[in-house]
């Protein structure tokens, strides 16, 4: 593929902050897009890379970010506003105000990266949502859409993976309702970033939209039983019956430290199967070297990741980036973090004895210790 002149809307984000570091890996040009623009200074991509200014709830916002940023090839839409209030009118109203703007200034293909949509009537806000921005990108005589539909992401710093440590480290026993069997493809961080870049190339992917998955189905019960065996904790599947999802989802943004609107639209989304559908990128993408990476040996990629560093100097990008949310990582890195603040240099080597606590003993001195210093978890906006 001959490199192309990228814009990554939602370049401070998850993906978006990986998907850089890959596509500059690659020898790609890319302007970097945020509503905040002094944030990407944190990256250690920030002088690689021009950088604008971008707003998508903002019409004059849009256009002036693409005046600003040249001749473009191709948009990474990455933008979402998940887990904060009124969040799916506000994201469709965005995605047609890039969509407007990438079509007056000639752009020629926008990848959007959103979730699986299974067929039902019924669907989650947050799963609704997904086809929803699909659609408003998608605007007569504008670029060619590519949508990429993805389920659980799973990497060290991605909300999905987070919360299945966070469970999996603080409770003994591991509450299994009826939901929880569904099936679900998940997929590795490199293979969603391999797919992405891959999307870029209209020779490749033709305009359309695929799932993309990694090389085996599991279900979230089955996820969370993996991730404590990789992570050598006993813990006990117990059946529970008659809770409704609307209820796990609210109870989540109680018992884990992650962003309550956020965990709460995503748990909703687990009452249907995700399960990719036929119409796929493996039969048209081959697969990165050394294949697609399994469910097991991505949980334990993720599960085992060193200290954090600078995104684009990651040794694999299922670790910790330094620019990742503060509440990623676990309890016990945490305690780390918070210990480490007060510890004379001569002690701290002695702080990786906190890895030994017991996940619910850590769990508890964490939301105590966060609660003195006031941190909530919070939604910050791509």
């Amino acid at each position: 593929m001959k490199p192309v002149r990228t814009l990554v809307a939602g370049a401070t984000g998850y993906i978006g902050s990986r998907l850089v570091t890959a596509l500059l890996h690659d020898g790609h040009q890319v302007v970097a897009a945020s509503r905040d623009p002094a944030r990407l200074t944190e990256f250690g991509w920030y002088k690689d890379v021009s950088t604008v200014t971008l707003d998508a709830h903002d019409e004059i916002s849009a256009r002036q970010a693409f005046t600003d940023a040249g001749p473009v090839d191709v948009v990474y839409y990455l933008v979402h506003g998940i887990g904060q209030p009124g969040f799916r009118e506000a994201d469709n109203r965005a995605a047609a105000n890039v969509a407007s703007a990438a079509k007056a200034a000639g752009v020629r293909r926008i990848v959007y990266l959103g979730g699986f949509v299974p067929d039902d009537d019924s669907l989650s806000e947050h799963l609704t949502s997904r086809a929803e921005v699909a659609a408003a990108l998608t605007v007569d005589g504008g670029p060619d859409v590519v949508w990429l539909g993805a389920a659980i992401v799973i990497g060290a710093g991605s909300t999905s993976f987070e919360m299945l440590r966070y469970v999996g480290d603080r409770f003994l026993l591991l509450p299994m309702p009826e939901w929880s069997a569904n099936p679900i493809d998940p997929i590795a961080i490199s293979d969603a970033l391999h797919y992405l870049v891959a999307a870029a190339d209209a020779d490749t992917v033709p305009p359309g939209a695929y799932d993309i998955s990694g090389p085996e189905t599991t279900t979230y019960g089955d996820l969370l039983r993996t991730y404590a065996r990789v992570a050598g904790v006993w813990r006990a599947p117990v059946a529970v019956y008659g809770v409704d999802i609307a209820t796990v989802s609210k109870l989540t943004g109680v018992v884990l430290p992650v962003p309550a609107g956020l965990a709460s639209d995503l748990v909703e989304s687990l009452d249907y199967p995700m399960m990719a559908s036929a119409e796929g990128l493996r039969g048209r993408v081959p697969d990165p070297p050394g294949g697609l990476v399994g469910v097991e040996d991505a949980i334990r990629r993720a599960a085992a990741s060193p200290a954090r560093r600078p995104v684009d100097e990651l040794t694999d990008p299922h670790h910790l980036a330094d620019t990742d949310p503060d509440w990623a990582g676990g309890d016990a890195l945490r305690l780390r973090q918070l210990a480490g603040a007060v510890t004379p240099p001569v002690a701290r080597p002695f702080l990786g004895l906190i890895g030994f606590v017991p996940g619910p003993v850590a769990a508890a001195v964490r939301t105590g210790l966060d609660a003195v210093i006031g941190l909530v978890p919070k939604v910050i906006p791509a």
